[in-house]
């Protein structure tokens, strides 16, 4: 099995190490010669150019994208129209799915292949393995297989589920061929939206433990200040990463995302190498416009993302009003600090 890897970034260049380890050919490309130069030193094929890595490709052709979802559409015809019928072109990158839809089909009448593969795994995929959920034509999703069990973590990587009996499926793998073309970038879309409301609530409960020391502190007693009615409740010093050490076993809010949060608290218990302002990549967003027109309520992750929103100071003008307004109806002034 031969197949190229574009774009050699942090998951890029680990997915390739880790085809080559299951004895797959990867020829890889990016537009940093560095990067490309890095792994031709690992004993990988580097190709300098598109035309350079398609030239090394042995048809039918598989060339895997793993570029942001800002160089997708033009990384996409770059390729295509070095690619012939019977090739297959791999978007792994967060692309909206409706793009996938719209590229799929003029490809399709020339014979190339697309899949759409939601990609989860982050810098840890090396080792861990990677989730991927997949969107296309189910030859082409055929032809691809060895790829998929290669990157995929492996059933060992969770237990099977009480009631999965008989032979292992491609879900237990880790991989999932999730419908047509669109699908796999969907469910991913989804997944990460998912992600935003886990990581949100978990911010946020630990906040409230961080502030439960509260009544210690000396309160100004004005008409702009709402007073603490009964501090003796709030005089915890709650040592955050001992808790979240202590979650990490046998709680039912175990999780990926906890472990890596009580590494950090270990690290930097007061987080002080980080500001708080947390980008969105847009899958949140794309999954509020599907909840939208599905008419499916989803309060906690829309809750989720417009927090994103604030934590850039997105909300700035918001705030300005809101003190204007106080200070028009009360002649309110507003405390600083």
């Amino acid at each position: 099995m031969q197949i190229a890897m574009v774009g050699l970034g942090r998951m890029g260049a680990n997915m390739a190490r880790r085809l080559r380890r299951a004895g797959i050919d990867v020829v890889v490309h990016d537009v940093n010669e560095a990067a490309v130069a890095a792994l031709e030193a690992e004993g990988f094929t580097g190709a300098r150019t598109p035309e350079d890595l398609v030239a090394a490709l042995a048809p039918p052709r598989h060339v895997w994208l793993m570029v942001p979802a800002a160089h997708v559409g033009s990384s996409v015809d770059r390729f295509a129209a070095l690619l012939e019928a019977g090739d297959c072109l791999i978007d792994g990158g967060n692309s909206w799915y409706r793009d996938d839809v719209d590229r799929a089909g003029p490809l399709a009448e020339r014979g190339i292949n697309y899949l759409d593969v939601g990609t989860s795994g982050g810098v840890f995929g090396l080792e861990r393995g990677y989730c991927l959920m997949i969107g296309g034509p189910h030859d082409a999703v055929a032809q691809m297989v060895p790829v998929f069990d290669a990157l995929a973590p492996g059933v060992d990587a969770a237990a099977r589920t009480d009631g999965r009996d008989g032979p292992v499926t491609a879900e237990e793998q880790g991989w999932l061929h999730c419908g047509p073309s669109g699908a796999g970038h969907f469910v991913k879309m989804v997944h990460n939206g998912i992600e935003y409301g886990i990581m949100a609530a978990y911010a946020e409960g630990l906040n409230v433990l961080a502030k439960a020391d509260i009544g210690t502190e000396q309160h100004t007693k004005d008409a702009e200040t709402a007073p603490l009615t009964h501090p003796e409740y709030y005089r915890y010093q709650i040592d955050l990463a001992a808790v979240t050490e202590l979650w990490r076993r046998g709680s039912v809010i175990s999780s990926w995302l906890l472990d890596l949060t009580a590494a950090a608290l270990h690290e930097d218990p007061t987080l002080d190498a980080y500001e708080g302002r947390v980008s969105d990549s847009g899958e949140g967003r794309w999954t509020l416009h599907a909840a939208i027109d599905e008419g499916v309520p989803v309060p906690t992750l829309a809750s989720a993302l417009w927090d994103r929103f604030y934590s850039r100071e997105r909300g700035d003008v918001a705030h300005r009003v809101l003190s204007a307004m106080r200070s028009g109806f009360g002649g309110h002034k507003e405390v600083k600090g």
